[in-house]
């Protein structure tokens, strides 16, 4: 079982390494171009892969993690939301369908879990409670974005390109997480959160300097 679990881990680490070299390539080549959708694309195949394999992972015998599983959930949610917001670029999408409400609403589900296992530990005084809170409420806040992107993108030019570059490099902050706590073994608070404000902090650089202006319709 033990064995199974090693192959795992390192098909996991595999793609978990595919993601953040590509993630990083995507964000240093210009937006748009072929090299960057290409490693937009491989980024993608790469975190999902790795997420995916994470999550039986953290429910096996001496591997148990229910924090690392929810993270893994939080990584899909973002580079599903990220690449389903470029289909809001198309003109003859006026809503959002099923499949958008249903990766956002469940984010937003598991993120109210995080919230509740958070306030618990903190009561309850368990170590590393604060990192449940920390990502909860992330994750609510960028759902309840999701919804209220849902009913206004029609009305907002490039509002779905604010979306895309808020998930995507949320997804690549996951993955810088994932490598320098599981990486190079380095699990306190800092590790687990400097990467978040960091990403944050250019995230918001990037929607800034995206133009974001009302759709003026022809008449």
């Amino acid at each position: 079982m033990e064995q199974t679990i090693k192959i795992l881990i390192y098909i996991h680490a595999f793609f978990g390494g595919l993601g953040l070299i590509t993630g990083i390539l995507s964000i240093i080549t210009k937006k748009g171009s072929s090299l960057h959708k290409k490693a937009g694309k491989l980024f993608s195949i790469g975190m999902v892969t790795s997420s995916l394999i994470s999550l039986p992972i953290s429910w096996m015998p001496n591997h148990k993690n229910l924090f690392l599983f929810l993270i893994g959930l939080f990584t899909i949610y973002l580079v599903l939301a990220g690449n389903r917001a470029l289909s809001f670029k198309s003109k003859h999408k006026t809503c959002a369908n099923l499949t958008d409400k249903i990766i956002s609403g469940s984010m937003l589900f598991f993120s109210a879990i995080m919230i509740i296992l958070g306030i618990y530990g903190v009561l309850s005084v368990i170590t590393n409670s604060i990192l449940f809170l920390f990502f909860g409420i992330f994750g609510v806040f960028m759902t309840v974005k999701d919804f209220r992107f849902f009913k206004t993108f029609t009305h907002v030019k490039n509002a779905w390109l604010r979306s895309h570059i808020g998930k995507m490099v949320g997804a690549l902050i996951a993955s810088i997480t994932a490598f320098i706590v599981a990486g190079i073994g380095i699990g306190n608070l800092i590790a687990w959160t400097v990467p978040t404000i960091l990403g944050t902090v250019y995230i918001v650089y990037w929607i800034k300097k995206v133009k974001v202006k009302p759709v003026v319709n022809k008449v």
